[in-house]
């Protein structure tokens, strides 16, 4: 995401470091840079253009001209208001009251509404709450039998209406079918048309007056750029919009609705859809996306992911296994899974510091579908052989690759790694420990660490 604008930007800020000292001149010339950069990313003239202005009020001072770091100090003033242009911090869901507490989703047909309701029923049953899906889609072909499908898989109660009722009708019997079964939150999947019309605005302030929602949502698609600014704007009009949730932000290289939501509509982007599947949805951090932009990384949103990712007490076991040496080809598959939970290689590069200047780095694509081949081939193995690498002959290795529908190249390279994995490891933790043996501790036997 952002990749053009972040590209641009870090070119034109190399340029500035380059220099010990910096005129009014320079300054000037860098922030006409970035006004373009801003406009070819799409973002609203006018948004571009007081931007500029507010960071070029600040950059010709005293802040920027006295300091012994210029360039590093006007790239920090561009942080700081970019940070702010798109809203300074996170925005949570205010989903206090008296429950069922009501989440309105709405928007244009296409914009991925029904996908992210799924999406936010599995981020709030997460956070400890009970949501209901209701499907008040009555129009789209199957967009109830999708959103019932999502349910299922998330295994939360979901309102069974039909096409038949009314939306109004939906609405009215959702809430009550929440409070028997004891849900606090009720995700309200919307109609959607292929433009904006009165007759779905005066839908959607019906269901508003029967529900009176906690959250009116805006679900908009951050490739369709200015589109999806004026799109909010229209909405926020006659809804009163509370936030705003923008999907396919991964696949937006440009950013120019993300740039100028706020600023245009004064609603604030409170998530962001980052993939297809039901785990890729982020809350939007302002200042994170500032960084990410910049070049700076987004270490506190990987640390995050990994938090969310790994579960401690299995962490815990697998150190324990490394250390006494009995990390199995079951672990390696447990590892894996966990590794997968973190996203694409992509994006974990793009949330490392300085990684988006590495142009060799950017180009490296790793194959997804390489994780689900050695999946195969470690469940193809019998528990003996999982448990036990060594007894791994060339007919067991045969008999793997036919079950897994493999190669045997590909059952040599996964051990290959499992065994790279373990002597890596027995190499750090044994640094570990004999560093600390030198400090007067004593290691027991087979250990590699002292306890």
């Amino acid at each position: 995401m952002f990749d053009n604008l972040s590209d641009k930007f870090q070119k034109i800020f190399k340029n500035l470091r380059g220099q010990g000292k910096l005129t009014e001149a320079n300054i000037r010339e860098a922030l006409r840079e970035v006004r373009m950069a801003l406009l070819e990313a799409d973002v609203h003239y006018k948004v571009a253009k007081d931007f500029v202005a507010g960071i070029a009020q600040r950059a010709v001072g005293q802040e920027v001209m006295q300091s012994l770091t210029p360039g590093q100090q006007v790239i920090k003033i561009v942080h700081e208001e970019l940070s702010a242009l798109m809203g300074g911090s996170a925005e949570p869901l205010k989903l206090s009251g008296r429950p069922p507490v009501a989440v309105m989703l709405v928007g244009l047909q296409g914009s991925g509404k029904t996908t992210t309701a799924g999406k936010l029923a599995r981020k709030l049953s997460n956070e400890g709450r009970r949501p209901c899906l209701v499907p008040a889609d009555v129009y789209r072909p199957a967009a109830i039998e999708q959103l019932i499908t999502l349910a299922g898989q998330l295994k939360l109660p979901v309102y069974s209406s039909t096409s038949r009722q009314t939306p109004e009708q939906i609405a009215k019997e959702a809430l009550n079918y929440a409070r028997q079964e004891n849900c606090d939150t009720v995700l309200v999947d919307t109609a959607g048309r292929l433009h904006i019309d009165a007759e779905l605005m005066e839908e959607l302030s019906r269901l508003k007056g029967i529900l009176e929602p906690s959250e009116i949502l805006l679900v908009a698609d951050a490739m369709t750029g200015q589109d999806a600014v004026q799109i909010a704007g229209s909405f926020n009009e006659k809804l009163g919009l509370t936030g705003v949730i923008l999907t396919k932000l991964d696949g937006d290289a440009r950013g120019g609705a993300a740039l100028s939501i706020r600023s245009v509509t004064n609603c604030p982007i409170k998530l962001i859809g980052v993939g297809e599947k039901l785990d890729a949805l982020e809350v939007f951090h302002p200042d994170r996306m500032s960084s990410r932009i910049l070049g700076m990384g987004d270490v506190l949103s990987m640390i995050e992911k990994a938090q969310e990712a790994f579960d401690a007490e299995q962490a815990e076991e697998i150190a324990r296994k490394f250390r006494q040496d009995t990390f199995t080809l079951e672990d390696f598959l447990s590892q894996l899974q966990q590794v997968k939970k973190l996203g694409s290689f992509e994006q974990i590069l793009g949330m490392l510091p300085g990684m988006g200047m590495l142009k060799e780095l950017k180009k490296v694509k790793v194959d997804e579908k390489e994780f689900v081949r050695m999946e195969a081939i470690i469940r193809s193995m019998t528990r003996d052989e999982r448990r036990n690498s060594d007894i791994l002959n060339g007919s067991r290795r045969r008999r793997i690759a036919d079950g897994s529908g493999t190669s045997v190249q590909d059952v040599n390279r996964l051990l290959k790694s499992y065994e790279d994995s373990r002597r890596m490891m027995r190499q750090m933790m044994g640094a570990v420990g004999g560093s600390k043996k030198k400090k007067g501790k004593i290691r027991r036997k087979g250990s590699f660490f002292p306890f």
